[in-house]
């Protein structure tokens, strides 16, 4: 592992701008630039198209919520999905600078699940940069199983920041004693940190940010949002470029407001239902067949020099 709404005036002065509209890549994802911190759709692309996209800049991949030892009839075989986005992964044509995982590595924390997910994720040959979810922290030492495979050089819970290609990515954790069906939680110490840690970038730099739980309000009936998240985006507010990706809710949502563009990944595990659309969130049943047309990976790609960012969201199936 490597450390280190719509156009019209928005409060607290951010200025909303050019709802996104997403775009079918190929019947498999999404796909989206974003130029000089103002999201532009693109047209329907073809493979060929897309790969241009992908070597115009560096790449990096997300993957999210592998939930390594579920086992229910949701997805009796997440090891086995976790191990067929891998295989995806080292498939492509155009190989990544490093990945990052949102969370939820685990199901239930034990250290096998912990040793099964960093066999596979490892296998690829890839560096990885971890947040951890929910599913990370509960064995006995609460997070003490996640933070000694993966908080060495970070702060607090396992938060931290690094650079590269000109980008600045900061990794948050939201989800230390998140109750059940509760929203996520930052800190004060957490924040106070971010604070820091911006001070010295420069206005013009893009940054990434990556956590589990979203950090726009999705869905706060189901505990989707995070509850001091606007204290973060206002210490963003400066910067031109900002992308937040996250995991957690299963499933790909988007949103843009003012200087930022907001994703959600698939889980490569099991969905779960849109918001609202059952009695609470949770796994969800579906034919076969439909699986893992639910289940995926992000690659993200960052355009050198003129701060574009584009993301291509790929199925399973």
């Amino acid at each position: 592992m490597t450390h280190h709404h719509d156009d019209e005036s928005g409060h607290d002065g951010i200025s909303r701008r050019h709802a996104l509209e997403c775009m079918i890549w190929a019947g498999t994802g999404v796909l989206w630039t974003i130029s000089g911190g103002v999201p532009v759709s693109l047209n329907l692309l073809g493979a060929a198209q897309a790969a241009e996209a992908m070597a115009a800049g560096f790449t990096f991949l997300q993957i999210s919520d592998s939930h390594i030892g579920f086992d229910k009839a949701a997805n009796p075989h997440a090891i086995d999905t976790l191990k067929e986005a891998m295989g995806k992964i080292q498939a492509l044509p155009q190989k990544p600078a490093f990945m990052i995982h949102t969370g939820d590595i685990t199901h239930l924390s034990k250290p096998a699940q912990f040793d099964n997910a960093a066999e596979i994720i490892g296998g690829a040959g890839f560096d990885v940069h971890y947040v951890p979810g929910e599913h990370d922290l509960i064995d006995d030492g609460n997070g003490k199983a996640y933070l000694d495979r993966y908080g060495k050089g970070t702060k607090g819970a396992g938060w931290y920041s690094f650079d590269q290609s000109g980008v600045h990515f900061v990794a948050l954790v939201n989800v230390v004693n998140l109750k059940a069906g509760g929203l996520g939680n930052l800190g004060a110490e957490q924040l106070a940190w971010l604070a820091d840690d911006l001070k010295a970038v420069s206005a013009s730099t893009p940054i990434v940010v990556f956590a589990h739980i979203p950090l726009w309000a999705v869905y706060p009936e189901w505990g989707w949002g995070t509850d001091d998240a606007a204290q973060a985006l206002g210490l963003l507010k400066r910067f031109g470029s900002v992308t937040v990706l996250n995991g957690h809710i299963h499933q790909i949502m988007q949103k843009v407001e003012g200087n930022v563009t907001f994703h959600t990944a698939r889980s490569t595990a099991f969905p779960q239902p849109a918001p609202g659309t059952a009695a609470s969130p949770g796994p969800m049943t579906v034919p076969a067949g439909q699986l893992r047309g639910l289940l995926g990976t992000s690659t993200v790609s960052v355009k050198q020099g003129v701060h574009d960012l584009a993301v291509i969201d790929s199925t399973l199936a």
